[in-house]
């Protein structure tokens, strides 16, 4: 782990296995930390906060700056060791080191605009002013299927901000959390500043919701996860945000492009092994085109190349573990029991282990626990619907509300649908909508708070208001 500057085991010894989920074999241990590692973590953080916090945002955005630089200049590396742990394919694994860069040069500007304003004062002699401060310590928690380019939504703006932080990656995919340690000392930042423990979560989890020195958390994962995190933090009143699960319909109106609905509808269905919260949970086809959106669709995803992230051409990697792989055979058995149609896909794949086929199940219904539950996995589900009142509808009804597509040329309908869709990001005509420069998150129960834009490094500062009197006296 590391923690106060330096590279550490845990005190009690002991370490946990790293699988690769493409072979099963073990490519190396971690440390297996818990509470003690945290706290201590926790208060390295607090001191190296007493002065970071003091940087000038000029400084803060030139490590940034070097920070993003090293970050490329690793990036094969970088993307060698996601990869192998995680299982995405090389070029995707790739792409997202090129992400994790964008962020944090994003924020490398952002913490130059972190600006106060002047109020006008009801009264004379007076004068209000409204500042921005650094929260304090952050908590980092983040999921397993993006263990890079989380971290860098993170610590970015929290660096930025001139908070320090204390990270838990996920124990499936640590190794790319460890990274961000070796590169911020590289980038020249403090020795507390930035801290990465690895093992139990319950134990890591419980101590920085409880610590009084961390004064926010910031966690990506499941939502019941989420409401654990949440429950624990309301005890020291934390500063919180959460992105969480999601259910992302994906409508396709009679009036769409259907071959770039198709097009999009990959993107956003098989990326990452369909192991994302943005990516696509149900489809919802308008009746008039269904047949042809679904054999478009089927042909598509059959030509998709499935296998070791390693290898070249490779479009889908494995499952990341055989309890994911488990839990995609049982919402398909489930589909299947209740008149669903596999059109292409829905056995495990020939290559074995975590690997799945990209399936693609026609007449699904809202009986399918997949019109409920979140897959994450390669399982697409189509349904059929006849207006686009019901779209919205059937869209909507869902208690998470993250990120949702649709595709129409329809003008008008595109901005009622955007209106009506109760979700924090929705596509229109485009599947892979993600950037830096635009703001990332959820309603209902996908979370609270926004990562990337101006708006991702609101969370990590607190406004103070400052009430200067007497300034209508004359000297004496």
């Amino acid at each position: 782990m590391y923690i106060a500057g330096a590279w550490c085991d845990a005190q009690s010894g002991g370490t946990l296995d790293v699988d690769n989920p493409a072979t099963g074999t073990a490519i190396g241990t971690i440390a297996n930390g818990g509470a003690a590692e945290t706290r201590r973590a926790i208060e390295a953080a607090h001191t190296a906060f007493l002065s970071f916090s003091k940087t000038t945002a000029g400084e803060r955005a030139e490590m940034l700056r070097r920070l993003h630089q090293l970050i490329l200049e690793n990036q094969e590396e970088l993307a060698q060791i996601l990869t192998r742990e995680q299982g995405k394919p090389l070029a995707e694994a790739r792409g997202e080191i090129g992400m994790s860069a964008a962020y944090v040069l994003w924020f490398a500007e952002e913490a130059r605009r972190v600006y106060g304003e002047i109020i006008p004062s009801p009264w004379h002699g007076r004068r209000l002013l409204a500042t921005r401060q650094p929260v304090g310590v952050v908590g980092a928690i983040t999921p397993w299927n993006f263990p890079s380019s989380m971290l860098a939504r993170k610590i970015a703006p929290a660096l930025a901000a001139g908070c320090t932080i204390v990270c838990k990656p996920a124990t499936q995919t640590p190794y790319s959390g460890l990274a961000w340690g070796e590169l911020c000392a590289r980038a020249g930042f403090p020795a507390g500043v930035v801290n990465v423990i690895t093992g139990s979560a319950r134990e890591i989890g419980g101590e920085l919701t409880s610590n009084p020195l961390v004064r926010k958390i910031t966690f990506t994962g499941s939502t019941e996860v989420g409401k654990v995190l949440l429950a624990q933090a309301a005890g020291t009143v934390k500063k919180v945000s959460m992105e969480l699960g999601g259910n992302a319909p994906f409508i396709v109106f009679d009036d769409a492009d259907i071959d770039r609905a198709v097009e999009g509808g990959i993107n956003a269905k098989f990326r990452n092994t369909g192991q994302t919260c943005v990516c696509t949970n149900r489809f919802y086809v308008q009746a008039g085109v269904y047949d042809e959106f679904v054999e478009k669709l089927s042909r598509a995803t059959q030509k998709l190349r499935v296998g070791p992230g390693a290898e070249q051409g490779v479009e889908l990697g494995p499952l990341i573990d055989s309890q994911s792989l488990g839990k995609v055979e049982e919402l398909l058995a489930d589909a299947v029991g209740k008149g669903g149609q596999v059109v292409t896909g829905g056995r495990r794949h020939e290559l074995g282990g975590n690997f799945f086929e990209p399936t693609i199940i026609a007449e699904a219904s809202a009986a399918m626990r997949f019109s409920r539950e979140e897959i994450f996995g390669p399982l697409a589900p189509v349904f059929r619907f006849e207006t686009e009142e019901e779209a919205v509808r059937l869209a909507n009804d869902t208690e998470y509300g993250l990120a949702c597509y649709f595709y129409t040329r329809d003008l008008g309908r595109a901005f009622r649908a955007s209106e009506a869709l109760d979700y924090g990001i929705v596509g229109v005509n485009e599947g892979l909508v993600t950037t830096e420069v635009a703001p990332f998150g959820g309603v209902k129960e996908s979370g609270m708070g926004r990562e990337g834009s101006r708006h991702g490094i609101e969370d990590y500062l607190e406004v103070k208001y400052v009430c200067m009197g007497g300034l209508d006296a004359s000297a004496a």
